[in-house]
């Protein structure tokens, strides 16, 4: 079968991939639809270190093949939308319902994938993300697929599996913002998008969106944002405090830059909270003022929307169906596996909320 297989430090469409059977507690899915997430991208730049050769891909949706012998949750023939998070369940943090916490399978990288070698001998090829749906058939925890509804259109639902977890995640389920406070989302991507309309969804009174790309407005406005700010050449600090003379109850920011990080902090209002969301490299520090933060204020990390699959899964596509939160949107461009370097070319320019794989 075909992938898209990272090696070498670069992304290249190959055949000849195989993937193993399931286990007693795993299904095998056949993938509809794969989202291009800049955490993809992260791994071929090297912002996120990962050994290769590995099937990269995370954000999907698709059709139960096979299931193991323990499986009791999903059956062949279900459309399910994957997850990252395989959960032992039975570890402290799993029986606290706090699953994004789980160290039970944390760091832990499974070799699923095979495929001939130029000497004749099997080479085995990683997963990433406990999931690498940019290829055909994938093997995965039945934990990982929750069921959704023949009428979800898969490159939609694709979405839920890691953009819309961990931005509306973020603010739902983390942050847990309130009716009418005020919210400040950096960076107008999949998951700035999904804060923005997590935060709508939540009741805040003034959404202010922030990109350097003023192409993005109209659609941070679509999601939910009642303000767009483009700080070129500008300081962001005194655009949103024009806006927010007291600052923001909520900051998000989704671009993973230390000077970003700073300005989350400097435009909090007192005991106001900055979230971060965006993915730096891996030895990237952050400065605050240490003085600006005793009015009770507060920086969050925030894994995955500090989710828990099986229940969220569910409510956002029910929210979807009813057309409180926006999934088809999300989905600005479809393309085929073989055209994934021109998807990555699009989101890089900033021209996608999100690019969608179609398998």
């Amino acid at each position: 079968m075909r992938a898209a297989v990272f090696e070498g430090g670069k992304l290249e469409v190959v055949d000849g991939i195989e993937v193993r059977g399931p286990r007693s507690d795993e299904i095998v899915v056949r993938i509809g639809a794969a989202g291009l997430c800049h955490s993809d991208l992260s791994v071929v730049n090297g912002t996120i270190p990962f050994p290769g050769p590995a099937v990269l891909g995370h954000e999907g949706a698709g059709v139960v093949e096979e299931v193991g012998a323990a499986v009791t949750r999903v059956k062949t023939g279900d459309h399910v939308c994957l997850t990252t998070i395989n959960n032992c369940g039975v570890c402290p943090a799993c029986s606290a319902g706090h699953p994004t916490m789980c160290r039970g399978t944390f760091g832990k990288i499974s070799k699923p994938f095979t495929r001939e070698a130029a000497d004749g001998s099997t080479e085995k090829l990683f997963s990433f993300a406990n999931t690498s749906v940019f290829t055909e058939r994938v093997v995965i925890k039945e934990v990982q697929a929750v069921p959704i509804p023949r009428d979800v259109p898969m490159a939609s639902a694709a979405l839920v599996g890691c953009g819309v977890l961990t931005g509306v995640g973020a603010v739902l389920n983390r942050a847990r913002v309130r009716i009418g406070e005020t919210v400040v989302v950096i960076g107008v991507g999949g998951i700035g998008l999904n804060a923005i309309q997590g935060a709508r969804i939540a009741g805040a009174g003034r959404i202010i969106a922030v990109d350097t790309n003023p192409r993005k407005e109209e659609v941070a406005r679509q999601f939910g944002a009642t303000d767009f700010l483009d700080p070129s050449g500008q300081d962001l600090v005194q655009l949103v405090k024009d806006l927010l003379p007291h600052g923001a109850d909520y900051v998000f920011e989704c671009v993973g830059h230390p000077a970003l990080i700073r300005a989350a902090t400097d435009v909090l209002a007192w005991s106001g909270t900055a979230v971060l969301l965006g993915v730096p490299r891996s030895d990237a520090e952050g400065t605050f003022l240490v003085s600006g933060m005793y009015m009770d204020k507060t920086i969050m990390g925030c894994r995955y929307g500090t989710s828990h699959p099986q229940f969220d899964v569910e409510r956002y596509v029910d929210l979807y169906r009813k057309g409180e939160l926006l999934l088809d949107e999300l989905v600005t461009k479809t393309y085929p596996l073989e055209h994934i370097h021109e998807a990555i070319h699009d989101l890089e320019s900033g021209s996608l909320a999100r690019g969608v794989l179609l398998l």
